[in-house]
């Protein structure tokens, strides 16, 4: 239970402000059930008032440039949370927010677009054989695509079978794929997650990390079933609409994602950034993808134009940051910085048509 220094850490070159959240994940909780989110306005109204409570009790971060990451279903959270706070500022709510980026790494954002893209990357990494591809783009897509159609007319119980119907794309695959890790089809799947976090979890319920953490007798969970159910009617919703206005008025994005990752994968990321309607969006589409170099070697293929940038990284499964450390801490902090569309070299070559 002993811990060891991360030199890849994002603290290196960033304050860093994590927030357990919907609304009992991780160690946050709540003695009033109605506090349970079920929906992006939620969870996003719940992070911008946190963020006004933190930066009324410690001003000397007010005026810091601001940026918002996450990971996998973080590409619903991502995106709202960028809205609501860039929202909170033209309206001039509370303390200013000094927003200037948000990135999502290996996320559900547009699961229209993402789902049919399911069986493409399986067919391409060798997951499923010719003939299962073709029955499943018969039978299971066309199927999804109707059912989150009928989701954005009413979005109550049709979402719920949204998830479902789509679903099952993604179920037909793995019954296919021989027990892989769905989040790095490199490995095999060990435990519920398909990780081992056993470690994690006993160490940060060890009463002497609850106590320091101020936490009391709350239990750590590494995925909350509640947090799950209460937020099914959500997951099949397009949180992409929201991302061109932010863009729109400068904002940055960056959408990165490991090339080993199957759940939330590079194809559907990369096919919902370059579909997404924009001011830019063509001279997205026409620019050259170039290599995101590391220590002299190539670690990711980039594109760029404008506050828009879409990485996808080497060597990487759905968290980018532990499988490629070095690589994650130099795309953030080239981000941050403005200068990761710097990287191009002798070998930039235009993207293929997706």
């Amino acid at each position: 239970m002993s811990l060891l220094w991360n030199e890849y850490g994002w603290d290196k070159v960033s304050n860093l402000l994590y927030v357990d959240q919907p609304t009992g994940t991780g160690f946050s909780y709540s003695t009033d059930r109605r506090d349970i989110r079920h929906n992006e306005d939620g969870v996003s109204n719940d992070l911008y008032d946190f963020l006004q409570a933190f930066f009324a009790e410690h001003p000397e971060y007010a005026e810091n440039d601001f940026y918002i990451t996450g990971e996998s279903y973080a590409g619903h959270y991502i995106p709202a949370f960028a809205a609501r706070v860039h929202r909170g500022n033209k309206a001039k709510e509370g303390i200013h927010i000094n927003l200037k980026g948000f990135a999502i790494g290996n996320g559900l954002t547009d699961p229209a677009i993402q789902y049919k893209a399911y069986t493409d990357y399986a067919l391409d990494m060798g997951i499923i054989q010719k003939d299962s591809y073709e029955r499943m783009n018969k039978l299971l897509v066309p199927a999804c695509e109707l059912a989150i159609k009928l989701c954005g007319t009413d979005g109550t119980i049709t979402c719920m079978a949204s998830y479902l119907v789509c679903n099952s794309i993604f179920s037909s695959i793995l019954l296919h794929a021989g027990g892989i890790n769905y989040y790095d089809i490199r490995k095999k799947c060990e435990g519920s997650l398909c990780y081992d976090f056993s470690n994690m979890e006993k160490f940060l319920n060890t009463k002497s990390v609850r106590d320091a953490l101020g936490v009391g007798d709350i239990d750590f969970v590494s995925c909350s079933p509640t947090v799950y159910q209460a937020m099914l009617m959500d997951w099949m919703r397009n949180l992409e609409v929201g991302i061109p206005a932010l863009l729109e008025d400068g904002i940055s994005l960056l959408v990165y994602a490991g090339e080993y990752d199957l759940i939330c994968n590079w194809l559907g990321n990369s096919r919902w950034v370059h579909a997404m309607e924009w001011s830019g969006q063509k001279e997205f589409v026409a620019s050259p993808e170039v290599p995101f170099v590391v220590d002299d070697s190539e670690a990711g293929l980039l594109k760029s134009h404008g506050p828009l940038s879409f990485l996808k990284v080497h060597d990487a499964g759905h968290m980018v940051p532990m499988d490629q450390p070095k690589a994650a801490l130099e795309m953030l902090k080239k981000w941050t910085q403005g200068s990761l569309s710097d990287v191009g070299g002798p070998q930039e070559k235009l993207i293929t048509e997706i």
